[in-house]
């Protein structure tokens, strides 16, 4: 049996991953702050503060895959100068308590997932971007560039180390999503700022499948891009979902009320990245959902 070691699962991605692995036959642990000790069939959380070396080190000696998701949520509040410092720091310090734990492992994992995002490479427009061009220079870059720099050191290891740049995740739990449905079923729904941004998107059952082929394939490492091959603007995305959970969509939210609003964040919102997976598709992986209309319709919105 296969043993996976998560750090940070708690959160949409990690623990639709975690289901994964689980109905795969792997035992998983979770490493994570909100719970401590106990578990069930296939599962044990241990707890770990997501900064320093513990016993829960223990548990990464003979495990197959370690897989890195520990960092705060972005999009959870205002980007306050103190608040910009913990999303770093979040990031850096679990990376490094991983790399330091590592290094006193003797039977060390043969893979390590690195969790990124498509934020490493700025804003781009309207050109279309692969895991070959240059990171950006804003906030949402830097968090990239640290957070990826943060675990380079297992590669030096032995381990294969695969970085996973992910997009707009698209699920009805979490995430964007759910705080766009209820203003388009209150026929508020439209374009915010001039639509034309593109928004690179990825399904969460795709993000999951994706996860989980990279892992289990031998000769991946590096960077891949974990975006639909199809992405639109977001003025496209507001179209298809009003289409598909039958609203208007007419309502615009200008550019500088987001701005005033959000402050820095509305990045998140307005920045244009058009994203393409082109490592992944030359690896051999297949979309289920790679066109946007399908994907929200298989949400059951």
């Amino acid at each position: 049996m296969k043993r996976i070691v998560v750090a940070g699962g708690t959160g949409l991605i990690g623990q639709a991953f975690i289901k994964k692995a689980r109905t795969e036959g792997c035992e998983v642990v979770l490493l994570s702050r909100r719970a401590r000790g106990g578990g069930e069939s296939l599962l044990k959380t241990v707890f770990w503060d997501g900064r320093t070396v513990g016993d829960w080190q223990a548990c990464l000696d003979g495990a197959f895959a370690l897989v890195n998701l520990a960092g705060e949520n972005i999009g959870a509040g205002p980007w306050t100068a103190e608040r910009k410092a913990r999303i770093i720091s979040s990031r850096v310090d679990a990376g490094r308590a991983l790399v330091q734990a590592l290094e006193m492992t003797r039977n060390k994992p043969q893979v390590f997932l690195q969790a990124s995002a498509i934020g490493y490479y700025g804003v781009t427009g309207d050109a279309a971007v692969v895991e070959t061009d240059h990171a950006g220079k804003d906030f949402l870059a830097k968090i990239c560039l640290d957070w990826e720099a943060s675990t380079r050191a297992v590669e030096t290891m032995g381990l294969r180390r695969v970085l996973l740049r992910t997009g707009l995740v698209l699920a009805c739990e979490d995430g964007a999503l759910p705080k766009m449905l209820p203003l388009f079923k209150l026929f508020t729904g439209g374009p915010l700022g001039n639509g034309k941004q593109y928004w690179s998107w990825i399904s969460l059952a795709d993000e999951v499948e994706a996860m989980w082929f990279l892992l289990n394939k031998a000769e991946a490492s590096g960077v891949y891009n974990l975006t639909a091959p199809n992405p639109v603007t977001m003025g496209e995305f507001g179209r298809t979902l009003a289409a598909v959970i039958g609203r208007p969509y007419w309502l615009p939210a200008p550019a500088f009320a987001l701005r005033l609003v959000l402050g820095e964040m509305s990045a998140l919102l307005l920045d244009s990245q058009r994203i393409l997976p082109e490592r992944l598709l030359q690896a051999g992986f297949t979309f289920r959902f790679p066109r946007l209309k399908e994907a929200l319709e298989a949400l059951g919105l």
